[in-house]
């Protein structure tokens, strides 16, 4: 008896983070969109009615520029965690070398890094091979490298680490950046934490990180966070599926 209401409570608790989740998605699509285009209206009438001069309203631009691009990182962010939700689905182990993970996301992010003057750099088995779900993995480094490069001060260094520990493979970000307050880390996950704010005045309210945390669990992994005025270590704990 004791073993089915453990069962029940486990499926209870997961079924109210799912709507938790949900709920939070929906939450912060429906603001950020509606503040977007209420900005975006209310400048366009302004110009209509000429309360605004057009050399103040260019000067706006690149605050709505801003604005839609974090709403479509919303909006792209949710796209992925939607494909995860139709149907029956199942995650597609394939071995993936992690320095290719590395290369992946030095190339893409080669113009952020060099803005800032960050050095990316590896520590661990180049040879490393670990077998996952790599459209979720990609995802789930791609957010949380994202963030390093966004709370990191021009100059720094951040690392791609490799450790394999028994059987899984433990990959960690790791930045000396601003960190997070050790009074938001517990709600990190949650719907009710602070916009952050990036070294060179980027925002976000954290949804890629929840995203990723619900990501990481279909890989069966656990993410967690080490972080301090000195800097920030996000490290993935991930098993060796069989392909």
């Amino acid at each position: 008896m004791d073993d089915l209401t453990n069962e029940l409570q486990i499926k209870v608790e997961k079924l109210e983070n799912e709507i938790n989740f949900k709920n939070g998605l929906i939450s912060i699509m429906s603001h950020d969109s509606k503040e977007m285009f209420g900005n975006f209206l209310w400048l366009i009438e302004a110009l209509e009615e000429k309360t605004i001069s057009e050399e103040d309203f260019h000067k706006m631009l690149p605050h709505l520029k801003k604005d839609a691009q974090k709403n479509l990182r919303t909006v792209q962010d949710s796209t992925a965690w939607l494909k995860t939700q139709y149907g029956d689905f199942k995650i597609k182990p394939v071995k993936i070398m992690v320095m290719d993970l590395f290369h992946q996301l030095e190339e893409k992010y080669a113009t952020s890094l060099k803005e800032k003057n960050i050095n990316f750099l590896f520590k661990g088995d180049q040879n490393a091979v670990l077998t996952t779900d790599r459209l979720l993995l990609e995802y789930v480094l791609d957010k949380i490298f994202n963030n390093a490069i966004k709370y990191s001060f021009p100059g720094q260094d951040i690392y791609l680490q490799q450790v394999s520990v028994n059987n899984q493979i433990v990959l960690s970000v790791v930045d000396s950046g601003t960190g997070i307050e050790q009074k938001y880390l517990s709600t990190i996950y949650s719907y009710d934490n602070p916009v952050f704010q990036g070294t060179a005045g980027e925002k976000g309210v954290g949804l890629s990180l929840k995203i990723a945390k619900n990501f990481i669990s279909l890989m069966q992994g656990n993410i967690d966070i080490i972080s301090s005025e000195k800097g920030t270590t996000v490290s993935l704990f991930l098993p060796n599926f069989s392909e």
